[in-house]
């Protein structure tokens, strides 16, 4: 691809967008002649009339008109590489480019809807820094056509191409480090959160029906069951086949049944990681994580949670495996032991600073697993007794922290400690901390992220680039012992 020239999308695009218009055309004109064939009266042509040739024409005009919009959109729309922009065209009477920065996309994912995959299709979308409420869309080219796209957007982010070239820039090698089977998922599903409270929900409804003597309380059930049949069928439809891998790209995920999506996340755009264990899923050692990446925002909620999803179900082993590609350095002697002691919420002697006695009233389950732990690189926050959580924020990504402490807190001695990141589906909060503990954390905190990002101006680390500069470099094999083995053996700081 030669820097600055016009390419347009696949021909089948606009009908592979538009099939719902016209497949509502097709069905509005042609309701009537369907309706008689089920009825046995005959076809339209036995039964010509005024009306009749009046709602032809008017298929006829509307479907003409749907034809031309469709050439015209796919005519006017046409994507161009050129100064280090990709900018995308669009519009006849009304007309649209969006540009992105390259050394500003925070993330590239290339998307199938079933019937794209049919025509063997798929649409490349942009995610970038301060775009607002949309995503630079390029709908819809073919599959080795977006593939190829990709890497060549991302070999000119990596300084290794320049648009002058004349040959394709080869897509990064990989490795996979992980694959979800379908049963773990359905499994995870049927233990999740969602069951739990419809089991409970179908003993209160059945105890009221009892003692009351009625059956509507079982009615009310029906329309939560329908709307839970729904969001479980898009956890399955999300989450089958996830995959993970790793690349000088960055993590590679690639997952879903009827719509498929291959995203790739450099680490050095997550802001924030979240490990969590709902309680059923405590009896077969299964956890999930999700994470706040650059670029996503609140504004990709309707989408559902699972683009911030970096493991939909996974054992310990696999948990760590991720752990080690978001925070290859996790800045602590003992790796294994901290990040244990995170999950699980038993200390073991690894250095959590937790909720003191006196304020085991506030939270009598979890006061002895509410802490936090700075180690070197990150600051790890867990809490939660049934339902467990760690979080952990590298140093150089906290944007800006927040003490907060209400009347009974205040009785106590106690407070919580916000820290602020890209917003996302994790919340960094340190909960019931010892009110001296949590502002010395504030004044510490604020400091370690001031030092974390001037050292890594200094170094001028590139962990937020799309690829290194040696785009050679050998693909890390995978691992599911000690993946973060390699870490940094420095001592662990105070804790104040």
């Amino acid at each position: 691809m030669v820097d600055g020239d016009w390419h347009r999308v696949h021909p089948a695009s606009p009908f592979v967008r538009g099939w719902v218009a016209l497949a509502a055309i097709v069905y509005f004109f042609g309701r009537d002649t369907f309706e008689r064939t089920l009825q046995g009266r005959g076809t339209i042509g036995d039964n010509l009339n005024e009306r009749t040739l009046w709602l032809l024409a008017g298929g006829g005009v509307f479907l003409l008109l749907a034809l031309g919009s469709f050439v015209l959109s796919w005519y006017f729309t046409r994507y161009q590489l050129a100064e280090g922009y990709v900018r995308v065209n669009t519009g006849f009477l009304f007309k649209q480019q969006r540009q992105a920065r390259l050394d500003r996309v925070q993330a590239i994912d290339i998307v199938q809807p079933l019937l794209a995959r049919i025509f063997g299709l798929a649409e490349l979308k942009f995610e970038v820094a301060d775009a607002g409420h949309s995503a630079v869309r390029l709908s819809y080219l073919r599959l080795e056509q977006a593939k190829q796209l990709r890497a060549t957007i991302l070999g000119r982010a990596a300084g290794i191409a320049d648009g002058s070239e004349t040959v394709q820039v080869p897509e990064a090698p990989e490795q996979v480090v992980l694959y979800v089977p379908p049963g773990r998922l359905v499994g995870s599903l049927i233990l999740s959160e969602q069951s739990f409270f419809i089991v409970l929900s179908a003993i209160a409804s059945v105890l009221v029906s009892v003692l009351t003597e009625s059956r509507a309380f079982i009615l009310y059930l029906i329309p939560a069951i329908l709307g839970l049949g729904t969001a479980y069928w898009r956890s399955f439809n999300t989450g089958y086949n996830f995959t993970a891998a790793i690349s000088p790209d960055g993590i590679r995920l690639r997952y879903g049944l009827l719509d498929t999506r291959a995203q790739t996340v450099p680490p050095g755009r997550i802001q924030a990681l979240k490990v969590t264990q709902p309680p059923l899923w405590r009896l077969l050692g299964w956890y999930r994580i999700h994470v706040n990446v650059a670029g996503y925002g609140e504004h990709h909620r309707s989408e559902g949670e699972h683009r911030t999803m970096l493991l939909p179900v996974g054992r310990k082993p696999e948990v760590m495996v991720m752990l080690s590609l978001v925070l290859p350095d996790p800045g602590t002697a003992d790796p294994e032991r901290v990040f244990t002691a995170g999950l699980t919420g038993l200390d073991s002697g690894a250095g959590f600073v937790t909720t003191p006695k006196r304020a085991w009233i506030l939270s009598p389950l979890g006061w002895r697993r509410n802490g936090f732990l700075s180690t070197d690189t990150a600051l790890l926050l867990r809490s939660g007794r049934l339902w467990r959580k760690l979080v952990m924020v590298p140093h150089q990504r906290t944007q800006s922290i927040a003490l907060h402490q209400g009347p009974l807190a205040r009785l106590f001695g106690v407070a919580d400690l916000v820290l602020h990141t890209t917003p996302g589906p994790v919340a960094p909060r340190l909960i019931q901390a010892a009110a001296g503990e949590a502002l010395g954390l504030f004044d510490q905190q604020a400091a370690r992220a001031r030092e974390a990002r001037k050292l890594q101006n200094l170094a001028q680390d590139n962990s937020e680039q799309w690829l290194p500069q040696r785009r050679t470099a050998p693909v890390p094999a995978p691992t599911t012992t000690h993946p973060m083995q390699h870490a940094s053996t420095q001592e662990e700081p105070d804790h104040g």
